[in-house]
């Protein structure tokens, strides 16, 4: 009986040692499908840091969430563009310590200093994303180039969007020749009548995994990121991926840390590490999504330029989001 209670207290003992011994924890809230589970579980062995890892689907997710948490919920999350200028200005984030990113060479300049953040001081471009028309080509065989070619009533309840109110009215702004950013009342009722026209045809809105409607064949067009298009192309090579004529949507999302975030020090180590040239590859071979990195560069030099170039990101525009609100509540 002696030897089993000496036995138990040993184990018990090197249970709490191997607890102990555990370097922390780093909260992170981040898209969904964005890094692969092997690429958390290789940083948790490599660092001996728990990674609790949640996820959302929208901006707007993302906010409700930050916004509804006690303080020190969160560390690390990655907000769009418009998003880090929207939290910036509720005073939502921890300016970033550019001294402790050891890999901050890695971070391709092209992605640096935009308007959102110009000095960077709250946010470090991770990856990008454009929208794009992927069609099926094995199933439509005419000549699609843009949005306004999404009307024909042979494509009833055959269409995916994303499920993202800035992206979608967005598209029907652009559709009608304005600015994705439009606030003008008069040239918003213009983008809802358009998408009310198109609603007969839309079968789904969803931003988790449109390119399941593809792969699938539940539908034989969508409007969705760049990469959930090459995943779906990957299942079926007669998917036909395009840039919309009328334009289209570029998202930069970014690092960012949480004010009142509780463990800073673990943070940087994880944010350190995904910028790492191994680390950062093995993502976007997973999830296809613009590479922000010099090692990791995964478009073509002049695509990448012609995508900076001629794609449009979205902007904060402040209060005006509530008849961005209205008109998605009568789409939806």
């Amino acid at each position: 009986m002696k030897k089993i209670m000496i036995i138990i207290s040993l184990m018990l003992i090197l249970c709490g040692c191997e607890k102990n011994n555990l370097n922390g924890e780093v909260n992170v809230l981040n898209w969904s499908s964005y890094i692969p589970y092997e690429i958390i579980n290789e940083f948790e062995k490599e660092y001996n840091i728990k990674v609790n890892y949640g996820t959302y689907s929208s901006n707007e997710e993302l906010l409700a969430k930050i916004s509804s948490s006690s303080p020190g919920t969160y560390d690390i999350i990655f907000p769009s563009d418009y998003m880090v200028e929207l939290m910036i200005q509720k005073d939502m984030l921890m300016p970033i310590d550019k001294n402790r990113i050891k890999n901050y060479s890695n971070i391709n300049k092209l992605f640096l200093r935009q308007k959102f953040d110009p000095n960077n001081i709250y946010s470090l471009p991770f990856l990008a994303a454009t929208t794009v028309i992927a069609v099926n080509k094995d199933k439509v065989l005419d000549d699609i180039r843009g949005y306004n070619d999404l009307f024909k009533d042979k494509y009833k309840n055959n269409i995916v969007l994303l499920d993202d109110q800035r992206i979608v009215i967005g598209m029907s702004l652009q559709a009608n020749g304005y600015s994705m950013n439009e606030v003008d009342k008069n040239k918003l009722n213009s983008g809802k009548d358009w998408l009310l026209k198109l609603n007969k045809n839309i079968k789904a809105f969803d931003s988790d995994s449109p390119k399941t409607f593809l792969i699938t064949n539940e539908v034989d067009i969508g409007v969705m990121w760049n990469a959930e298009a090459i995943i779906a192309k990957e299942y079926n090579p007669n998917i036909e991926i395009i840039y919309p004529k009328e334009g289209f949507a570029i998202s930069l999302d970014n690092y960012s840390l949480v004010k009142n975030a509780k463990n800073v020090e673990n943070s940087y180590k994880f944010i350190n590490y995904l910028l790492r040239s191994d680390v950062n590859k093995k993502i976007t071979d997973e999830y296809p999504y613009i590479n922000t990195t010099y090692s990791g560069m995964n478009l073509d030099y002049n695509e990448l330029l012609m995508v900076l170039n001629q794609g449009t990101y979205v902007e904060n525009i402040g209060n005006n989001i509530a008849n961005y609100d209205k008109i998605w509540a009568e789409i939806k």
